[in-house]
């Protein structure tokens, strides 16, 4: 073979770090991206957080007498804040009082300031900041060092379970050897509040020194059904409930039919058979609906209300508002800090003639601005698609789910003059406030389903549809799968039985079999 040379032209794209970098910021969600701005700026010496565009107060250069007449205030107002849930007001003249008392105080103890301090000192051994307040405790109790209870919604630490349970083992008068029952017992109870494991198997986990039978297991666990939450310990539902009513206080109503009919014919009740409930309780169809009433008050899962899984909170990246009749779209300034090049060090770089000498400022440099840049990229981008979803779902920000449109990404794509990929990477984990709620962009994406005259309507739609027409059925007869279907016919909708059964289950709704009442 003969070998020759080929000129070839072609176009090939080049993923280059800054490409990546804006790739990977657009798909990040706000908290993510709050994490990764704070690896850049401490890393990065030529990144700073912008706090121009922060409102700060004067105070920290405000004379002696601004700050008195600033915790005056402050003192005034907290009182009232302190007096204004108590039915008992004190008087004008004995607030005034106080607020005066208050004053003076301080300003004393601002006369005892010495104008310098020992360099082994600290500022709590020379003056004393423990001022009392009486009608403005709070003022002492926000500014200490336990800041707990500052804000509403500070995270707070719950026990689990299985630790609210050991506490109250710890307050019972257990033998060692009880202790030691309740430990594997306590154990052996998940996070709904049941037993998992039964007392035969229990049993068997002990040694034979231990010298344990099944009643002092059985005593134990009587014991630790006791506790708290009622129910708790329980083996099955039945015990649970159970459990539940023996809780109540005895001249609750209906409560010896309850305990009847959980023991006795639990069965019916969970299959709804309310004509032979009626029949073996010998109770009137009201009276029978007030022991089912009591019933379904007690909680299936005791467990559950206890729990030390933190709340996850949604910060929205997007607001939409409606001002003068007209929809704006704006962006959540507040959910990442605004950063900028570091102007001392920019100056630096721009008066060395070495660059040898300057050669890590520079790399540094760079990276900074490819990073403003990305960012910037990432919020012009969520921005436009945000503006394209308001357009495109106007209708929903007006009317509600019924009137959601079926809507895809090739058709923000083909507005926004983007690849799809793009348009999913920037509707993922991000979040949309709206008078309605929040939502994720991704929500307001859904599927179709063909109309009776040729048109589109959206799943989300559908699903709405269905919601309202199970809320409005008679919960005596309530609504089929295939009676929906005809129902949804009839404006227009075509939508199949198995289909509604599906939207049905995404929403957890139960089949009209479960939905039964018997009022």
């Amino acid at each position: 073979m003969k070998q020759t040379l080929q000129l070839r032209l072609g176009q090939q794209l080049t993923m280059t770090p800054q490409l990546q970098q804006a790739i990977k910021l657009l798909q990040l969600s706000s908290l993510d991206l709050q994490q990764e701005i704070q690896e850049a700026l401490d890393s990065n010496v030529m990144l700073e957080v912008d706090e121009s565009t922060d409102t700060t107060s004067d105070s920290d250069t405000a004379s002696n007498d601004n700050s008195t007449d600033s915790l005056e205030s402050n003192a005034l107002n907290n009182t009232d804040t302190l007096y204004s849930d108590v039915s008992n007001q004190p008087s004008n003249d004995d607030l005034t009082s106080e607020i005066n008392s208050t004053q003076v105080d301080f300003e004393n103890s601002q006369n005892n300031i010495p104008t310098e301090l020992t360099t082994d000192s600290s500022w709590e051994d020379t003056y004393d900041t423990s001022t009392n307040y009486t009608a403005g405790q709070s003022i002492s109790n926000s500014y200490s060092g336990d800041d707990s209870n500052l804000f509403e919604n500070n995270a707070k630490t719950e026990d689990s379970l299985q630790e609210h349970l050991t506490w109250q083992a710890e307050m019972t008068s257990f033998s060692d050897t009880d202790r030691m029952i309740a430990d594997a017992i306590i154990d052996a109870i998940d996070d709904s509040g049941y037993l998992t494991q039964p007392c035969e198997e229990l049993l068997q986990a002990f040694s034979p020194e231990d010298e344990i039978d099944l009643e002092e297991i059985e005593a134990v666990l009587h014991r630790i059904q006791n506790f708290d939450p009622p129910g708790v310990g329980a083996r099955d539902l039945q015990e649970n409930l159970l459990l539940q009513l023996r809780a109540l206080d005895s001249d609750t109503l209906w409560l010896s039919e309850a305990k009847i009919l959980v023991s006795r014919h639990l069965k019916l009740l969970a299959n709804r058979d309310f004509a032979t409930l009626k029949r073996r309780m010998k109770l009137d169809e009201n009276k029978l609906a007030q022991v089912i009433s009591l019933i379904k008050s007690l909680s299936p899962r005791p467990g559950s209300h206890i729990s030390d899984v933190k709340p996850h909170y949604v910060t929205p990246d997007v607001f939409v508002k409606k001002i003068n009749g007209e929809w704006l779209c704006s962006l959540n300034s507040d959910s990442t800090p605004n950063i900028k090049i570091n102007e001392q060090y920019l100056s630096l770089v721009k008066g060395t003639k070495k660059d040898s000498d300057m050669s890590s400022i520079k790399d540094h440099l760079q990276e900074a601005r490819w990073f403003i840049k990305s960012l910037q990229s990432r919020n012009d981008t969520l921005l436009k698609v945000s503006r394209c979803i308001l357009d495109f779902q106007r209708d929903f920000f007006e009317y509600g789910e019924e009137h959601m449109r079926a809507l895809v990404l090739a058709d923000i794509a083909e507005v926004v003059e983007m690849h799809e990929s793009t348009i999913s990477r920037v509707t993922t984990q991000k979040y949309m406030h709206t008078p309605g709620g929040v939502f994720e962009l991704k929500y307001f994406f859904s599927s179709h389903v063909t109309t009776a005259s040729g048109g589109e309507a959206s799943a989300t739609a559908i699903r709405a549809i269905i919601k309202k027409f199970i809320a409005a059925e008679n919960s005596r007869k309530p609504l089929s799968d295939n009676k929906i279907s005809i129902m949804l016919a009839e404006q227009n909708y075509k939508v199949a039985r198995r289909t509604v059964a599906k939207y049905r289950e995404s929403m957890s709704i139960a089949p009209s079999n479960e939905r039964k009442n018997i009022a």
